[in-house]
């Protein structure tokens, strides 16, 4: 690569770019709406999880139930095919507006239609069919995932501008889970948590704008037309192409070995994450912590800490590189979620600091400090995977490895209710959450042995920057 003096620069070294550059580009009306998609991405990812696990726990729901019912998200795990559906077929009708802003508005349609059937179901009276609508969202919401990481990479011009629109997105994101984590309980408090879910609902039409607003990513679209159009002479061969070829291109691109050690390294680097979701909300309500101290903690010291950690993901994947991001990223989660422990011990939130009417309490920190390691983690995460896909075959790939990403926490998270109950007999119940939060962090173990193996095999240099351009 060549600078404009004509000098050479190394290919994993980004230019040099002022704070006010940085906040310019924040005005692109691409990344402007990547950050309302990046909303509409996240916002159901919490109303079929955890949230849903505060509104079953306040109705005295079982707390095997509702780990069991955390599989509302397990269409998450089969976004590798959405993907080659997305990559392929265009809609009837919404087909008009593009293949990718097509399916953009089919699932975010569906999406509300899940939150509003899951707002009209009393979880005492109608649980089956509350679940059920569950399962609705959570299919909807991976087929929106799926379309707009496909879009995200695919529209970027650069390498910066996808680091710029993942960042977007990710902060989007983020948003949304502060949204219905925490807003959400106020509004819930108010109103009732089916009124609150209706809401949420008619929330989607952000992401609904920003999809009609949006560009087709011309240079992908012509490569996704040039395969529809050798699929009608080899029709047998388009569905081979379309489901299997995505995964074979992958495992050529990168070998056997490397593709194996990468796929092992994103299915766990979340893992301990996913297996606390379900229980968080049922731990504090065990806490005796209110909903608008939760909301309060979540929409403030929460918010901050996802930003910072945001920003300092991104910083730290520019700096230092990709690998090292994920590293750190892989030993700070496992930190954030053993300090809930710390809570359990103690038998309830208590004061760490106090300066007259002031009182900066435990529960704060620890929230912080989990939020902070989440995005740090989050950012280091995405910008790797989004590293790794290939053009016509984008949507399918990244689902791929999204699914991989998900498939062992959504499949295991489902047992984490059991798991408390089963710790509770002989001891109390917070001590019983003291060990379920330890065990989680544990298991954040051989993530970080996987990234380190990672780092060391495949340094985060020229190997990184050349798939960013070739995704590019």
């Amino acid at each position: 690569m060549v600078n404009a003096a004509g000098s050479e620069r190394p290919a994993n070294r980004p230019p040099r770019r002022r704070a006010g550059d940085v906040l310019a580009s924040l005005g692109r009306p691409k990344v402007a709406l990547m950050l309302a998609l990046g909303f509409s991405s996240g916002l159901p990812f919490m109303l079929f999880g955890n949230t849903l696990g505060f509104w079953l726990a306040e109705d005295g729901i079982v707390l095997a139930a509702i780990g069991f019912l955390s599989w509302a998200g397990m269409p998450y795990l089969l976004k590798f095919v959405w993907g080659a559906a997305v990559d392929r077929l265009k809609l009837p009708l919404l087909g008009r507006l593009g293949r990718r802003r097509g399916w953009m508005v089919a699932s975010q349609l569906l999406v509300t239609a899940g939150l509003v059937g899951m707002a009209a179901s009393e979880p005492k009276t109608h649980l089956v069919r509350l679940a059920i609508f569950a399962v609705v969202t959570g299919l909807a919401g991976a087929t929106q995932d799926t379309v707009i990481d496909a879009w995200r990479i695919e529209s970027a011009d650069n390498p910066e501008e996808l680091g710029l629109l993942t960042s977007a997105y990710t902060l989007g994101f983020r948003g949304a889970l502060i949204a219905t984590e925490a807003l959400i309980l106020i509004v819930a408090q108010a109103l009732g948590w089916s009124m609150a879910y209706a809401l949420f609902g008619a929330a989607m039409v952000v992401g609904l704008g920003a999809a009609l607003l949006a560009r087709e990513p011309a240079r992908a679209n012509e490569v996704m037309e040039a395969k529809s159009q050798g699929a009608a002479a080899r029709p047998g061969w388009a569905v081979i192409d379309a489901v299997i070829g995505p995964i074979l291109v992958f495992f050529r691109t990168h070998g056997l070995a490397m593709a194996t050690l990468m796929l092992g390294m994103i299915t766990l680097y979340h893992l301990c994450d996913y297996m606390r979701g379900p229980m968080s909300n049922p731990f504090y309500i065990a806490l005796g912590i209110t909903k608008p101290t939760i909301a309060f903690v979540r929409a403030t010291i929460g918010l901050g800490g996802s930003l910072a950690g945001i920003a300092l993901g991104g910083l730290v994947t520019l700096r230092f590189g990709v690998l090292r991001a994920l590293v750190i990223g892989a030993i700070v989660q496992p930190i954030g979620i053993a300090a809930f422990a710390i809570l359990a011990w103690r038998g309830g939130d208590f004061a760490l600091i106090s300066a007259g009417p002031g009182v900066f309490t435990a529960f704060e920190a620890i929230m912080g400090l989990d939020a902070l390691a989440i995005g740090f983690s989050g950012v280091a995460l995405v910008s790797y995977m989004s590293t790794l896909t290939s053009l016509g075959y984008t949507a399918t790939q990244y689902a791929l490895l999204t699914s991989a990403l998900a498939w062992t926490g959504k499949t295991l998270k489902g047992f984490s209710g059991l798991i408390v109950q089963d710790l509770h007999h002989g001891r109390s119940l917070l001590s019983a959450y003291g060990l379920f939060y330890l065990g989680a962090a544990a298991i954040g173990a051989p993530a970080i042995a996987l990234c380190l193996v990672l780092a060391k095999r495949r340094p985060a240099g020229a190997r990184v920057a050349q798939s960013l351009r070739q995704t590019t």
